[in-house]
């Protein structure tokens, strides 16, 4: 018999967003199942503000996962000889490590199977992102369709939604929201190519959209540049 207890797994960097994501599902009344990936990134600093995170939160668990993405390459956060932009780019920006989210989610679904979780929170954002594919609702539905396809809980007529609270936000929103929620967010880490100390270099596509977020939001920014 299924418990009487809403569960969730939330996928979190480290970053700004995801930290925001995280704190509404726990908001929401799920215990909430962290996953974080060590996946052959540029800054490994973002893993130590998941921890962080995660422990002011207050979560059921919190698990890293080492994948090794940066044997494929084909991303400036994963091959260390393509240069991260510090400009405006247009298109699918080099920053963008193919198939990422699809990678992240089905790991994710694979253990809300087993905790019988009936969420997954991501925090992908269509409004102020950085034209990252993965990042779109057109997506998020799709992969959902498919993992209620292809899982126990999906034939059997007990779906697993894919909750995305940010998805129509603008930064500032995510900003504002997630202070309510009584987020740190100096503890968070959004630079593509922070420092061994987490400081960022505010120069690339993330540290300006952040850094705008903050100002559009009113807030002061805590975040530590170089």
């Amino acid at each position: 018999m299924k418990q009487d207890v809403k569960r969730a797994v939330v996928l979190l960097s480290g970053g700004l967003d995801s930290a925001t994501a995280l704190a509404m599902a726990k908001d929401q009344g799920y215990d909430c199942y962290v996953l974080s990936f060590d996946y052959g990134q540029r800054s490994l600093t973002e893993l130590n503000a998941a921890r962080a995170i995660a422990e002011q939160i207050g979560v059921a668990d919190h698990r890293v996962l080492r994948l090794h993405l940066e044997d494929f390459g084909g991303s400036a956060l994963t091959d260390t000889n393509i240069e991260v932009p510090e400009g405006e780019t247009e298109g699918v920006p080099v920053t963008y490590v193919p198939a990422r989210n699809t990678v992240f989610l089905s790991l994710a679904l694979g253990w809300a199977e087993v905790l019988d979780a009936d969420a997954i929170f991501i925090g992908v954002n269509a409004v102020d992102y950085s034209g990252y594919p993965d990042c779109r609702p057109e997506f998020i539905a799709a992969f959902e369709t498919m993992a209620n396809l292809a899982t126990r809980r999906g034939v059997n007529g007990d779906p697993i939604h894919i909750e995305t609270p940010l998805m129509h936000l603008t930064k500032a929103d995510i900003i504002a929201e997630g202070t309510k929620l009584g987020i740190d967010y100096a503890l968070t880490v959004s630079c593509y190519q922070a420092d061994e100390d987490g400081r960022a270099c505010g120069r690339c596509d993330s540290c300006r959209l952040r850094a705008k977020g903050f100002v559009d939001a009113g807030v002061a920014d805590p975040t530590r540049y170089v």
